[in-house]
């Protein structure tokens, strides 16, 4: 569903990176296929900062992680790209096997396609009638390309289909019906409205019924015994309604039926709920974005790996801002030149995870904490006595990834030692 290399070179493999790059050497011009070949080493100073970085060994883990998981669980994964929005991020996940990969806005869909993905999945209504009436001559240009978009309503229904119609074109649009919760998020609040909406969907000749979508992330954001209860209950419903829709008889005849959810944090629930389903000819497609990098707060606390039945190795925080230290004006108190313009601060302040001295020392931070962020500042609370000292290093990691990968144009890969391998730009 994917070339392995197709539109990347459009995207910076070749491009300079000249001046403008938050970590790159200043003054140097570089292009994202030679920087492994500089031989630089973020320890050693040999980069600007603040810097983000992604240890290569964690994300490679990640990657195998998550396919072993899916392989295992019988399911698929279309990994939300909005979480990195990188060809080659997204090149390592369509590697091992991303079924498809989901689509946030008309954007992303614009940008993943041109990263040489095939399928891709809407995880919204589409009503921009500009974007739309461009979807549609994407796909009727481009045979190999598909879009799975949502619906929700009667409104997108008769947008989408109008703009099918309009196009004269020959190709019908597979979309899903999207179920949601009350208090929740978008999707359709009852089941019954759903069902009237697919017969709508089924009756048009412009549209397929393609499948089921749900999300469950925004139920909660800790996996408590009353969250995974209210989680389990939800998914019920979905697969209530993909059986329902499957009686009924609505499914487009040349199409495998989809049920798709599962963020980062529950898709060990949506595997089991939905799984089942399988069996009746459905496929079960995840949407984790964040299992890539993980992270050392939100994630590492509570995505799936940390449930007792996780029987797989954990997955690894892969990425890493790292900082200097600019001042020690009163001896608890470090600042650092990293702050809200470079770090994720939604879910929770970074944490420090590591020292290096100007002369190359291990500086324990076991017992600091960052306690607040200014722009370009991070307050790094030490005991007075702490070594750390002015031009020293510090590494932390970060909670909720997302926001801090929207922060970076070009984010350095590193081995074990911190040595450059590598990049990955993001198109934010």
């Amino acid at each position: 569903m994917t070339s392995s290399s197709g539109g990347l070179g459009d995207y910076g493999v070749g491009d300079p990176l000249a001046e403008g790059f938050k970590g790159l050497p200043l003054g140097e011009v570089v292009t994202a296929g030679d920087i492994a070949g500089r031989g630089w080493n973020v320890l050693r100073g040999d980069v600007s900062t603040p810097v983000a970085v992604l240890r290569l060994s964690a994300l490679e883990h990640n990657v195998e992680t998550m396919r072993q998981y899916c392989a295992a669980a019988g399911v698929s994964l279309a990994p939300h790209a909005k979480t990195t929005l990188s060809p080659e991020l997204v090149a390592r996940q369509a590697a091992a096997g991303a079924w498809a990969f989901t689509a946030a806005v008309p954007f992303h869909v614009q940008l993943l396609w041109a990263f040489g993905v095939q399928r891709v999945l809407l995880a919204n209504e589409l009503l921009d009638p500009a974007a739309l009436a461009w979807a549609v001559r994407e796909l009727e240009a481009h045979s190999e390309r598909e879009l799975i978009c949502y619906v929700d309503s009667h409104v997108g229904l008769d947008a989408a289909a109008f703009a099918v119609a309009a196009s004269g074109g020959t190709r019908t649009l597979p979309v899903v019906v999207e179920l949601g919760y009350a208090g929740g998020r978008t999707g359709v609040r009852s089941t019954d409205d759903a069902v009237a909406l697919a017969q709508a969907v089924a009756a048009s000749p412009h549209l397929r019924l393609a499948g089921v979508a749900a999300y469950e992330g925004t139920i909660a954001t800790v996996r408590t015994p009353a969250s995974l209860a209210a989680v389990d209950a939800f998914l019920q419903d979905v697969r209530r309604l993909a059986n329902r829709l499957a009686e009924l008889d609505l499914f487009a005849r040349e199409t495998e039926p989809i049920v798709t959810a599962g963020g980062s944090m529950f898709f060990d629930r949506v595997t089991a709920a939905l799984g089942p389903l399988a069996a009746d000819g459905f496929r079960i497609v995840l949407r984790s974005g964040c299992y890539l990098t993980h992270d050392h707060g939100l994630y590492a606390s509570g995505s799936p790996a940390t449930a007792p039945g996780w029987v797989l190795p954990a997955f690894e925080s892969a990425l890493e801002v790292w900082a200097r230290v600019v001042s020690r004006p009163e001896p608890g108190l470090a600042l650092l030149n990293a702050g809200r313009r470079d770090l994720s601060h939604d879910s929770g302040l970074p944490t420090p995870l590591r020292g290096h001295s100007a002369d190359g020392m291990h500086v324990d931070l076991s017992t600091s904490t960052v306690t607040a962020l200014s722009d370009q500042h991070a307050f790094l609370q030490v005991p007075a006595d702490s070594p750390l000292a002015v031009g020293d290093l510090v590494g932390l990691g970060i909670s909720h990834p997302c926001t801090t990968l929207d922060r970076w144009r070009l984010l350095l890969m590193v081995d074990d030692d911190y040595t450059v391998v590598g990049s990955a730009r993001t198109y934010f």
